[in-house]
């Protein structure tokens, strides 16, 4: 099992969308804006949705792997770390799916 974490992809794609380097697609992207990150990490979910629906495994691990890394520079481009969302994640295991749901509903 790999030490590998999210944590280390974050990490990485900060690093490579400061480098500037035209070769690399993670500089691309940050430098195209949010409207194409958002746009790639819509087509990255729906890719990924397909291949759960045709109990693809290989085409699921490869899908959601691109869809992490979308999403993260998604965030990235935004400013916002991941720590924030595993926090707002935390805070949501307080309680019950369905109660956090319900509550979402009253905003």
């Amino acid at each position: 099992m790999s030490d590998f974490s999210i944590d280390d992809l974050e990490r990485i794609v900060a690093e490579r969308a400061r480098s500037g380097d035209a070769n690399s697609w993670t500089a691309r992207l940050f430098a195209s804006g949010m409207d194409r990150a958002a746009k790639k990490l819509g087509e990255e979910a729906v890719e990924t949705v397909i291949a759960a629906v045709r109990k693809d495994a290989d085409g699921l691990v490869s899908e959601s792997a691109d869809l992490l890394y979308h999403w993260l520079v998604v965030l990235a481009i935004a400013g916002i770390p991941v720590s924030r969302v595993m926090a707002e994640l935390e805070r949501r295991t307080a309680q019950s799916g369905l109660a956090e749901k319900a509550a979402r509903a009253g905003q």
